[in-house]
């Protein structure tokens, strides 16, 4: 009912005014649909001798929605929307209006009530809802998939086994895309919803015993996470961190200890996260460590499994890393290494060697580029062995047996594919198994019972979103579970292939070039550009991706460059990318377009460039730096301006200023400042020439909306036409079902616009 009666979007709402003294400024009211509450905000301005106004409801993330007439008398106030067949009468009495909301055969109360409204950012910039209908209006075509069968989240996702494997939980999505958290008893099949998914949203769950589960949410956005609690009858509902403007998130679940775990907040100054183990059952919080120097913050814990903290790394100088360790019987923490912040020394596991205590096995690249996987003696301070890497990869991580004392069951890292490659024999049969069954999938194990007797196996590749399937030890069979998206075939999808090339000063880069059947079959088809956010650290991947896929459906080819600075390639790639933001990293992304237009695959008179973080202002500069490139761009979350991104850093990001200048760029260096200006798209508007979308979260911590308004009025000024879409109840990226839907819908008919 909430999606037939608010598909407001679309809809123009007619209201009837009020004299100017009473009814100028917002009225705010929220009607109860069955249980859920939708806010409705109406702007009401006098505007030469009439009105105009607006509507936001911020639940559906829609705003500026326009309101075509206003008109009042007697204090009775009657609004109708004839498209939507909803009417509102009601009374004004002071800085109240009382009455009801009808539509069709359903009544509702409703009252509005005078409020001061305010919002980030400049309000007057975004587009209106009508010229963003009409862009989206642009993507006609007879297609198979709509942008829904995409972007509109499963029925059912997020599937997990309680410890003690007595049930599974999953997200179910009811009829007003609100996504519960159900418990299923698995003897019985009994199912109860054990959390309730509100205004906002639930940003991730877990089990942390037969009997109790957590879960995160935000307000809006603004990622200050808190961390609740509820029993799987969905009673005792705790908020375990009720602190304004703080930002909590998990440590350690703590096997050993039922009811505890091991959470780090920045609730007593905002720059800086100490440990803090928490009762998830009374609520009751003890810290753990102080974290005393904000000039030197300690940046990670190293608990173990009875919730001990054995180790920690700290920031120095701004650009350096201290570890601190304190040995089996000793009293106080000690130093062992002093390195550059991009240098690994970090704990995966202890080993629980019950003859070594101090054993541990750590992911380090002190001595090597590419990071490889140690077995090191913190007693003795020196290696044990090296137990795992790759010539061409970072090493990524392991899986260990709580039930079999530790036992090593597998290393990973990440090559074109995830790899894992199996160590106990369990596992190795186990693996045998499930590649016999899946083939060609990519398989990942998602979780498994305390008693290791059942295992959750997610099944996917680059064209299956991904299936659920229990695999039972025992019997070494697997059960079908779920399939998150079967309107999607296989045979529809696109192929993403690997691939690798020369950039322009000889480094190899890798990437992802996403096909649709017609380049395929030889056509060379529009090109959609994707850098990824990050910038450092991150990298793109194979495997089923949305974006990629809805691309394909239209009839473009989507290039993903794992430019220089990327994760996963060693650290001197890493390095080569410091403070070629906007330079060599551009040039690796142009040097990738050339590949595939070489290739045959891409028409090389249609090309547009579409990014988020990093990826946006990738966008922007792509247009600045080489304005004859690219047909359109889409800046979705992205820094426009290298200062006023720097200024405009959260609180916990301050410490790590100096060494986000190694990555960027030091503007405090006159050289330096003068190259991040050069780069900043703010300060080269002259040279964006071809039509660019933005889309910005008016919450977002990391990219502030900032950013994106300020481009966007710049443009504007000289009389360059920007739609811009704003959604005030999101971040850094769409988490809502209907923002995500709009704005892919509104992205495939500006690129419609350009490259059909």
């Amino acid at each position: 009912m909430k999606r037939a009666l608010f598909s407001l979007a679309a809809a123009l709402f007619t209201i009837m005014t009020m004299n100017a003294q009473s009814i100028n400024g917002s009225w705010k009211g929220a009607l109860d649909v069955q249980g859920t509450k939708i806010s409705l905000i109406f702007h009401i301005k006098d505007s030469a001798g009439g009105w105009a106004t607006t509507m936001d409801s911020p639940d559906q993330g829609a705003s500026g929605i326009p309101v075509d007439s206003t008109s009042f008398a007697d204090n009775k106030l009657y609004l109708a929307v004839k498209a939507a067949g909803i009417s509102y009468n009601g009374t004004l009495s002071g800085s109240t209006i009382t009455g009801e909301f009808k539509q069709g055969g359903m009544q509702l109360p409703l009252t509005l009530t005078k409020t001061v409204v305010t919002k980030p950012g400049d309000t007057t910039l975004p587009s209106g809802e009508v010229e963003l209908q009409k862009i989206m209006a642009q993507d006609k075509g007879d297609y198979k998939y709509k942008v829904e069968d995409y972007f509109a989240r499963p029925k059912s996702s997020q599937f997990q086994l309680s410890p003690g494997g007595k049930y599974l939980s999953y997200m179910e999505k009811d009829d007003a895309g609100k996504r519960h958290v159900y418990v299923k008893e698995i003897a019985t099949g009994k199912i109860n919803r054990a959390i309730e998914e509100k205004e906002e949203l639930i940003k991730g769950y877990g089990w942390i015993n037969d009997e109790r589960l957590v879960y995160a949410m935000d307000k809006g956005g603004n990622e200050n996470y808190h961390i609740y609690a509820a029993n799987v009858d969905g009673s005792n509902v705790l908020d375990l961190t009720p602190f304004d403007d703080v930002q909590a998130g998990i440590e350690r679940i703590l096997k050993d200890q039922k009811n505890y775990m091991i959470i780090s907040m920045n609730r007593d100054n905002k720059q800086i996260f100490e440990p803090y183990k928490v009762n998830v059952v009374t609520g009751q919080l003890e810290k753990l460590y102080e974290n005393k120097d904000v000039s030197n913050p300690i940046a990670g814990y190293d608990f173990d499994k009875d919730g001990n903290l054995r180790g920690f790394s700290k920031m120095f100088q701004g650009i350096k890393t201290q570890y601190f360790y304190k040995p089996a019987g000793a009293n106080d923490y000690e130093l062992y290494f002093t390195n550059n912040w991009d240098d690994n020394f970090n704990i995966l596991s202890f080993s629980y060697n019950p003859s070594n205590p101090d054993e541990a096995y750590v992911l380090t690249n002190l001595d090597s580029d590419r990071a490889r996987i140690i077995l090191y003696d913190f007693k003795k301070k020196e290696k044990i062995k090296e137990v795992f890497s790759n010539k061409d990869y970072d090493a990524g991580g392991l899986g260990l047996s709580r039930k079999r004392n530790y036992e090593v069951d597998y290393y990973s890292y990440e090559g074109e594919k995830e790899e894992v490659i199996p160590v106990s024999g369990l596992f190795k049969k186990m693996s045998a198994d499930l590649k016999k069954e899946f083939k060609d999938y990519q398989f990942i194990i998602t979780g498994k019972t305390d008693d290791e007797s059942k295992y959750l196996v997610y099944v996917t590749s680059d064209r299956l979103v991904g299936r659920y399937y229990i695999y039972d030890v025992a019997s070494a069979k697997t059960t079908f579970l779920y399939d998150l998206m079967p309107q999607l075939k296989e045979a529809n999808m696109a192929v993403m292939k690997p691939i690798a090339f020369k950039s322009r000063d000889g480094k190899t880069i890798h990437g992802y070039i996403t096909l649709p059947e017609a380049a395929l079959n030889g056509k060379k088809v529009p090109l959609v550009v994707n850098p990824h956010g990050g910038p450092q650290g991150v990298r793109d991947s194979w495997g089923f991706n949305p974006e990629t896929q809805l691309f394909a459906s239209r009839g473009y080819a989507t290039l993903q460059v794992n430019f220089r600075i990327s994760g996963g390639y060693g650290k001197d790639f890493l390095r080569a990318g410091f403070k070629q933001i906007g330079r060599k990293l551009m040039d690796d992304i142009e040097d990738g377009v050339n590949y595939v237009i070489e290739k045959g695959w891409a028409d090389p008179d249609k090309k547009a460039i579409y990014g988020g973080s990093h990826g946006g202002y990738a966008t922007l500069m792509g247009l600045v730096k080489t304005p004859d490139l690219y047909t359109c761009g889409v800046d979705y979350v992205g820094v426009s301006n290298i200062e006023t991104f720097f200024a405009s850093f959260p609180e916990y990001w301050k410490p790590y200023k100096e060494m986000v200048k190694q990555i960027w760029y030091d503007l405090d260096d006159p050289q330096e400042a003068k190259i991040a200006k050069e780069v900043s798209p703010f300060y080269q508007l002259d040279k964006i020439r071809k039509p660019l979308l933005v889309v910005q979260g008016a919450n977002d911590p990391r990219v502030n909306i900032n950013e994106s308004d300020q481009i966007v009025k710049a443009l504007r000024v000289k009389g360059f036409d920007v739609p811009y879409m704003v959604k005030y109840n999101e971040g850094h990226g769409f988490q809502r079902e209907e923002n995500r839907i709009g704005f892919y819908k509104t992205m495939l008919g500006f690129l419609a616009g350009y490259l059909k």
